[in-house]
């Protein structure tokens, strides 16, 4: 294995450690401090902040393997690109790091995190929050299993 090939499935491993702490933390957020705070404004800074790391985090896992497999991105539109070609599996090259019934998920929270960074008021809509973290939950699971197979057939590659 040269250094990257070694280098992807180490940077994989890690962020889904973070990834799964984020997702972690979301739970441990809504059973503690929003049951304390209740659903404030205040409060929903917290999750809004954690929905935002976990997609941030999984995009950096997205885009360091297009990067490793050479895939060019459409750069006025390259958050939804790299969505789509993570769900591409390229026979003799690389499986899907995706499920395509995955990317509507992902596509709420990357929405979410582009409003979030662009949106400077504190009136999070709890109701939109709570979806999200709905999403999360039903993500989460299939996600880490694709990824940890696409870890495998890195090992598998070297």
């Amino acid at each position: 294995m040269n250094a990257s090939t070694s280098e992807l499935p180490a940077l994989i491993r890690q962020n889904r450690e973070r990834l799964e702490t984020i997702r972690n933390s979301i739970d441990d957020a809504l059973d503690q401090e929003i049951a304390q705070l209740g659903k404030t404004e205040r409060s929903a800074l917290i999750v809004a902040g954690l929905l935002e790391n976990y997609y941030t985090c999984a995009e950096t896992i997205f885009l360091r393997i297009s990067q490793y497999f050479e895939n060019s991105l459409e750069p006025e539109r390259w958050h939804s690109d790299l969505l789509r070609k993570m769900t591409l599996e390229i026979e003799g090259v690389r499986p899907s790091a995706v499920a395509s019934q995955e990317v509507p998920a992902l596509h709420e929270l990357l929405r979410f995190r582009h409003f979030r960074r662009n949106y400077f008021e504190l009136g999070y809509d709890w109701d939109r929050l709570d979806f999200l973290v709905k999403k999360v939950r039903q993500l989460h699971p299939g996600l880490g299993q694709r990824l940890d197979r696409f870890e495998s057939f890195l090992r598998d590659l070297g």
